[in-house]
């Protein structure tokens, strides 16, 4: 089974992509270019979800609408990333 998730990309002073996964909460990750940065984002949000099902906690949905703040970001991308879920456990 698929999940999807949406992923804010913001483009750092040093031209790495730091990434965050709104829906999940401390879901933070980067990557140097905007490739790596969505393929680092696939693997955290496996990992993250991987973790909830170890603990017995539920899968939180995507959520409807990202806020972003512009104050210290020249760029930033957003996407919506779709990611296999974990196995479930036997």
């Amino acid at each position: 089974m698929a999940a999807t998730y949406t992923v804010v990309l913001m483009r750092e002073e040093d031209g790495r992509y730091s990434v965050s996964v709104p829906a999940l909460d401390g879901c933070f990750t980067w990557g140097r270019t905007v490739a790596d940065a969505l393929q680092m984002a696939e693997e955290a949000i496996g990992l993250y979800l991987e973790a909830l099902e170890d603990e017995g906690d539920p899968i939180p949905p995507d959520i409807p609408r990202v806020s972003l703040d512009m104050t210290e970001a020249a760029e930033a991308l957003v996407y919506k990333l779709a990611v296999k879920e974990a196995a479930p456990v036997s």
